[in-house]
């Protein structure tokens, strides 16, 4: 492969059928949908786990580690959201969303070349082409996955916007926020009009940045993956390649342990959002 064949290649999603038009919601991700219930399921199992064996005594490594991690979740929930019963539903909402999201991350730490070589093996040993056995690894690279979180936590706004408001109460919020209303008949309707576009561009907003932020930092990252797989490529190819490796060597290290902050911020940045917009939905303006 050349080094663009070698990234497209690695680009390429394991899908249920070839996209055909550039918005086709009838194609599935395959990859991205069974990696992410996968890591999902773990997390849910460790969770459990630890949820099974704690007890009051002096805790283990493993039940202090949940322990503070749980901690630190319920502090965030606290200050951002003040309705106890909500706190019930929203506390382990945003620990599975950290949880969940930070394994999805992580399997940017796997070698690049790991799984998508053993998919290949098990491809070409079912009689089919290996250079068509496409995979990728991390689903929070995956923009319809993270589009997908995005989406449910604008869900679970408005849900909440409803609950506590009442149906009548947003109805009157969206438009009467942010711009206010008038006596003036006339007036009143513009500024119906205004308040309740604005109030949809925000949602839109919201929801788009929320999971476009997550995307575009993992992309980012994977493609800098990619790019230092390629010196290790080189070192391989070339008869002077003593230099290239170094760099790999020197570059695969640099990257994964700035990759490690990343992965954990990206995290608990969605965390926090999703914890900052369902507590705006208990607000009232």
């Amino acid at each position: 492969m050349t080094p663009g064949e070698y990234i497209r290649h690695h680009l390429q999603h394991l899908q249920n059928h070839k996209q055909t038009t550039i918005v086709d919601f009838s194609v599935v991700n395959m990859d991205s949908v069974a990696i992410g219930a996968i890591l999902g399921a773990f997390v849910c199992f460790v969770l459990f786990l630890a949820a099974r064996k704690a007890h009051a005594g002096v805790p283990g490594r493993f039940q202090a580690a949940v322990e503070m991690l749980v901690e630190l979740v319920d502090n965030q929930a606290k200050a951002v959201i003040h309705n106890a019963e909500s706190r019930k539903l929203v506390g382990p909402l945003a620990l599975t969303v950290f949880a969940w999201i930070f394994m999805m991350n992580f399997m940017d730490m796997l070698p690049l070349d790991l799984l998508p070589k053993l998919w290949a093996g098990y491809y070409e040993s079912q009689g089919h082409d290996p250079h068509h056995a496409f995979l990728r690894v991390v689903p929070s690279a995956d923009l319809s996955t993270t589009l997908g979180l995005s989406t449910s936590v604008l869900i679970m706004c408005l849900v909440y916007n409803i609950k506590i408001k009442g149906l009548g109460g947003w109805t009157h919020e969206l438009v009467c926020a942010p711009f206010g209303t008038s006596k003036n008949p006339v007036w009143a309707v513009l500024l119906g009009v205004v308040n309740f576009l604005m109030q949809m561009i925000e949602f839109v907003a919201k929801t788009v940045s929320h999971g476009m932020r997550l995307f575009g930092n993992m992309f980012a990252g994977e493609l800098v993956f990619m790019l230092i797989a390629l010196l290790g490529a080189y070192a391989s190819a070339s008869l002077g390649g003593g230099l290239f490796f170094v760099g790999h060597v020197i570059a695969g290290t640099v990257w994964t342990l700035f990759h490690i902050l990343v992965i954990t911020l990206q995290a608990f940045i969605f965390m926090m959002l999703t914890l900052i917009y369902l507590g705006q939905a208990h607000d009232a303006h």
